[in-house]
């Protein structure tokens, strides 16, 4: 009994309009620089036109990346709510693959910007396997002391031991599919972003390591208490989502003109270690090369520019052991024309792509087939 499996990352798939560009800068769009606004009004009415128009080419994009995932079960990651995430299905969705995920759950996070994870189902699977809802759960509301991972780490960042644990949520569903079992564990951890704070001389992502490795610590106490510790490596589930961090990278140098080169990297941690380090789950991306294991191109100017793996499905042990031969497929097609790809990787970009934008999303989706046995 075969299921098909994704995880992606959206890229603010949101209903409403942010207008704080009128009184920030630095959050004004970059096409609303290059013209004068004299007056609240004027601004507001040529962002939402600039909104509308960019929006309608990335939906049809992010659309098409999602259809050529040809997944059975979608998490996704910045989906704003149900309606926007109905809106999204119906108005473009709908017109890539017909009537397909009706069956859509989100629960609200903790993200200031509002933007949440989600999950979309078919009925049944693509050989007429019936996709059952069991149960859902929050673990928004759960903080440091819930878990007993408060530490001296997140007390240097200010963090304090009744505050949330996870920026977004880690929502727990389970479904039966043809009968059998499956649990999913859906998030999108700390970004590696310091937010404007004092990093005293470290990098973003080293000053919010600690919140990352928190998270997922959380995630794996949650699998342990569900399942009885160490029952917890025979069961059936997955983690899937936006890890925002990586072991390893592919550091690239050079630029269009001069042409690029690329060199992998590993790293010594990576704030997704607790559910991996001593295989308590699997990456299953790292059943591909290790040049063709990304899902983002990060880009600050020619000198700093890499490809990485963000986006995870992590298998409990047994069901990893049970598929042997499932190697993801990423698709990288939304990408925009500036992500320099590796020798022998180039694919058939979407129609409308652009240099920058207009892209389905920053991120690649990741789908795989496992086998419920």
């Amino acid at each position: 009994m075969a299921l098909r499996i994704a995880t992606f990352n959206a890229e603010n798939l949101m209903q409403r309009f942010d207008f704080s560009g009128w009184r920030n800068q630095l959050r004004r769009d970059r096409a609303m620089q290059m013209v004068e606004v004299k007056d609240k009004q004027s601004y507001e009415a040529l962002e939402a036109a600039r909104v509308i128009a960019h929006t309608d080419d990335k939906m049809q994009l992010s659309a098409l990346a999602i259809a050529d995932c040809r997944a059975d079960i979608i998490c996704l990651q910045e989906v704003e709510n149900l309606d926007a995430l109905a809106a999204f299905e119906y108005g473009y969705l709908f017109k890539m693959i017909g009537s397909g995920y009706r069956r859509k759950y989100l629960m609200e996070g903790n993200d200031g910007r509002g933007i949440d994870v989600a999950v979309m189902t078919r009925d049944e699977t693509a050989d007429g396997d019936p996709i059952e809802f069991v149960a859902m759960r929050s673990h928004a509301h759960r903080t440091y002391e819930d878990f007993g991972i408060y530490n001296k780490e997140l007390k240097a960042l200010g963090e304090r031991p009744d505050e949330k644990v996870f920026r977004r949520d880690c929502l727990e569903i389970d479904f039966r599919v043809g009968g059998k079992k499956l649990s999913l564990f859906v998030t999108h951890m700390k970004s590696m972003t310091a937010n404007g704070k004092d990093t005293n001389g470290s990098n973003g992502r080293d000053y919010t390591m600690a919140i990352r490795t928190a998270e997922a610590r959380a995630v794996r106490r949650i699998i342990e208490d569900k399942f009885g510790g160490d029952r917890a490596a025979r069961m059936r589930w997955l983690v899937c989502g936006d890890m925002n961090d990586y072991r390893e990278r592919i550091i690239v140098e050079g630029t269009h003109q001069t042409g690029y080169h690329f060199k992998p990297v590993g790293e010594e941690r990576a704030g997704f270690d607790p559910l991996v380090s001593d295989g308590f789950a699997l990456n299953l991306v790292e059943r591909r090369d290790v040049k063709d294991r990304w899902t983002l191109y990060h880009l600050r100017g020619p000198q700093e520019q890499h490809l990485c793996q963000l986006d995870y499905i992590f298998a409990s042990p047994s069901f990893a052991e049970a598929n042997p031969g499932a190697v993801p497929d990423i698709v990288r097609n939304g990408q925009p024309w500036r992500t320099p790809f590796p020798p022998g990787q180039d694919v058939e970009r979407y129609p409308r792509i652009g240099w920058d934008r207009p892209k389905a999303s920053d991120h690649c989706p990741v789908a795989v087939t496992l086998n419920l046995v």
